[in-house]
């Protein structure tokens, strides 16, 4: 009986044992215990992106929360029971990248397309680019959206790269800079950004595949730098590695970039997602910390599954990865539940657009204050990109939006009035060419598209326009964008266009009248050729939807032009030392392109050398080549004038403060930009000339109106990389602090005295084999 009655009494204390326990909820347990309770199977689907499931989607909607956004480039696994749901990453950089249409939806859902990257960069100007991301980050938070996959970061090694209209500049600093910013502003309205492409993907030929062979130095002061500063001052919820290899292994494999440098040197806590691609070694991935795989297969969920229990990969870094994405979703608007409106306010955002469209041009030229344009005059507008304005790149920088603003359209909004033979004129061929290019541009897609070529006019009818306008305005246009690199063809203006500028220049200025070039380009093209045949260059970049706007803005002075170059305009293509190193037009045979022999180029598949070391752009050219150049890293003019005074340089601390003030000695209103360069003393590594290394822009400034200015750098941004000892070394010495207009106009000089100092840190991502470095 008594053995009948403690059996009768365990009996319901074992059926309480046998009933699984509730698992632990994200948001409610802590993440450790989360991870504690999933199964192998269960960490590595959440590892995995699924397969762009949803990419052209049903967009449902449910509670206001969309389970999909279509057109979004992918999505992360939802485990239900544990309370974790999808997140949805879109395409960027230069606005979110959706479909704006959907099936059975009379609705639209067009997003803004913002100046592209090296536009942002043209403004000098971290506040302006801030709040273009604010605006961004509104429409990814408003459409449904978790992250936007940019900013992009990568160096303009070369004025050819095919993406180099995404990213900012050929200094790192100015790079670090502009993505910090762009960074805040996004992450500002509750979503996340994914800084890309960690890194050194600095070209589009081969990129799946090219080994990006690269000195210790260069990538620490070149390749790396501007990662670090956006990564530190920015703090992106995520950061994307690149397709290609560094010195050997793939960026997504390397643990050496993912961890040793970005996470354990720069501290950064965030994901790290691999770029879209198909399998590659899963397993080194997540030994590597690339937490989380997109677009994603099934089978690589597999692979970390059998790789742990094979004892190849252990399961503590599965769970270092899957903690990360946990602590990822938890940021997520989609974890918040947040409402979806799906009705962003695109006329305030595109008002945003036009203001930093503006801010960023630059004037290259203006002989005989041709520019700003008299109110209301009668223009003759030539070339085919006047009707026909590039917005932005292609690839996953184009944009889905609702309009474009062309120059026509622009300058008719400003007042101007255009001569309608002109205008008629291009009407008729631009209607005629679309016609003809119409099932070709149809079958392309994300921005791609054949422009209606460049047509010459008689002698006579340009003769004709000089004697009934006020004025010529000749817009000259280029595109590039994701997958290739442009050709060197592409550098060069047409024989066309060439002759279409000719022989406006000489009809109009034999009439006394002004012709202004306006370039709607997305990377640097030859000028020293013709520079000097138009009174005017206003180099308006690609602003975006409000292109047109932004641009009649600075050509009737309502917006006096305040942008300088990111990067070097050189004579030639050339005359970048990286061109001995760089695909051009070998598209499909990557190599080494050291030489000119075809069968080397075949011989040698699949890697690029970085010979010119840190010699890139204004580095090399201030140092090597100042006659190369065509207009200089930092050049631009105004349509004011100002003059730097009492300008000093003190240290405080660990920190360096350069202080002036800047007055506008002009008769207009205008905005100035301080460029800082530090030249150092000789010590045992070679260094260019001068290095930015801080820059400030005043405000809106009316005649005769001062304002002071502070420009900070730290001792540690003095330091070159020794490879010798795998340290940044200060060398002790006479310092000089240059106040500059560009690289090369240097206003004032201010010498102070830096002590010596040393910071060590891994000595990673060496070379294979020696490297080959030029000569100069």
């Amino acid at each position: 009986m008594k053995k009948l009655l403690i059996a009768l009494f365990l009996f319901p204390v074992t059926l309480v044992v046998a009933v699984p326990s509730a698992k632990p909820r994200l948001g409610e347990a802590p993440v450790r215990k989360i991870v504690a309770a999933m199964s192998l199977e269960e960490k590595a689907g959440l590892l995995v992106g699924t397969s762009m499931e949803g990419y052209a989607g049903e967009g449902a909607v449910t509670g206001r929360t969309l389970k999909t956004v279509p057109g979004s480039a992918g999505t992360t696994r939802s485990l239900e029971s544990y309370g974790i749901p999808t997140t949805v990453m879109a395409d960027g950089p230069a606005g979110l990248r959706i479909d704006p249409e959907r099936a059975g939806d009379a609705r639209t859902y067009f997003c803004t397309a913002f100046p592209i990257g090296t536009m942002l960069a043209s403004t000098w100007d971290e506040a302006a680019i801030e709040r273009c991301g604010a605006a961004m980050g509104n429409e990814v938070l408003e459409y449904g959206c978790d992250v936007i996959l940019g900013p992009g970061m990568n160096i303009h090694r070369h004025p050819l790269c095919g993406r180099n209209f995404e990213y900012y500049s050929e200094d790192p600093l100015l790079s670090g800079k502009c993505g910090a910013a762009m960074v805040r502003g996004i992450q500002s309205q509750g979503v996340g950004t994914s800084v890309k492409h960690f890194a050194a993907n600095n070209q589009e030929s081969m990129r799946l595949q090219n080994d990006a062979r690269v000195s210790q130095r260069a990538l620490r002061e070149i390749y790396l730098r501007g990662f670090e500063i956006a990564v530190k001052e920015g703090r992106p919820w995520t950061v994307m590695s690149s397709y290609n290899r560094i010195n050997g292994p793939y960026t997504q494999e390397s643990r050496e970039l993912l961890t040793s440098v970005l996470r354990d040197e720069w501290g950064y806590e965030g994901l790290v997602v691999s770029d879209w691609i198909g399998k590659r070694n899963t397993v080194a991935q997540v030994h590597a910390g690339n937490d989380l795989m997109m677009p994603g297969e099934p089978a690589q969920a597999r692979e970390i599954v059998e790789a742990v229990r094979s004892g190849r990969l252990a399961e503590a870094d599965v769970d270092r990865c899957v903690t990360r994405v946990l602590e990822y979703i938890l940021r997520t608007p989609r974890f918040r539940k947040q409402a979806v409106s799906e009705t962003p306010d695109l006329e305030a955002h595109a008002a945003v657009s036009r203001q930093v469209a503006a801010e960023g041009m630059v004037l290259l030229r203006n002989e005989g204050a041709a520019l700003p344009l008299a109110a209301g005059c009668n223009l003759s507008v030539f070339g085919v990109n006047a009707y026909d304005c590039i917005a932005g790149g292609t690839g996953a920088g184009h944009v889905n939006k609702a309009y474009t603003v062309d120059l026509d359209e622009g300058l008719r909004n400003a007042g101007f009035r255009l001569n309608t033979r002109t205008a008629d004129l291009y009407a008729k061929y631009m209607s005629f060419g679309e016609a003809l290019l119409a099932e070709q541009n149809a079958l392309r897609y994300l921005g791609e598209k054949w422009f209606v070529p460049e047509t010459t006019l008689t002698p006579e009818f340009i003769a004709s326009r000089a004697a009934d306008s006020d004025a010529a305005i000749v817009a000259l246009g280029r595109n590039s964008g994701e997958y290739n690199d442009r050709p060197t063809s592409d550098f060069y203006l047409t024989e066309a266009e060439r002759e279409l500028l000719e022989s406006v220049c000489s009809a109009f200025h034999a009439a006394g009248k002004k012709v202004v070039v306006v370039l709607n380009i997305g990377g640097v093209i030859e000028t020293m050729s013709w520079k000097e045949l138009p009174d005017a260059i206003l180099l308006a970049w690609q602003g975006g939807l409000e292109a047109g706007n932004a641009m009649a803005d600075v050509l009737s002075g309502r917006v006096s032009p305040s942008g300088r170059l990111p990067m070097t305009f050189p004579a030639d293509y050339s005359d970048h030392p990286s061109s001995k190193n760089f695909p051009l037009d070998y598209r499909g045979r990557r190599g080494d392109w050291a030489d000119d022999a075809p069968e080397r180029h075949l011989r040698n598949l699949g890697f690029t050398c970085y010979e010119e070391d840190i010699w890139v752009g204004y580095r090399y050219f201030s140092t090597h080549a100042p006659e190369a150049v065509s207009y200089p890293f930092g050049y631009g003019l105004g349509y004011t004038t100002f003059e730097w005074t009492d300008a000093a340089v003190r240290r405080s601390g660990t920190d360096y403060a350069v202080t002036l003030r800047v007055t506008n000695t002009g008769s207009r209103a205008g905005r100035e930009v301080v460029e800082l360069y530090v030249a150092a003393p000789q010590g045992a590594l070679p260094k260019p000339v001068r290095e930015l290394r801080a820059f400030a822009k005043s405000r809106e400034l009316q005649p005769g109106e001062s304002q002071a200015l502070t420009l900070r750098f730290a001792a540690a941004d003095l330091a070159s990389f020794d490879e010798r000892i795998s340290a940044f070394v200060v060398d002790s010495g006479r310092y000089m602090a240059e106040l500059g207009r560009s690289a090369d106009d240097i206003v004032q000089r201010l010498p102070f005295v830096a002590k010596a100092s040393e910071r060590k840190v891994h000595d990673v991502l060496k070379p294979q084999e020696p490297l080959r470095r030029l000569k100069f």
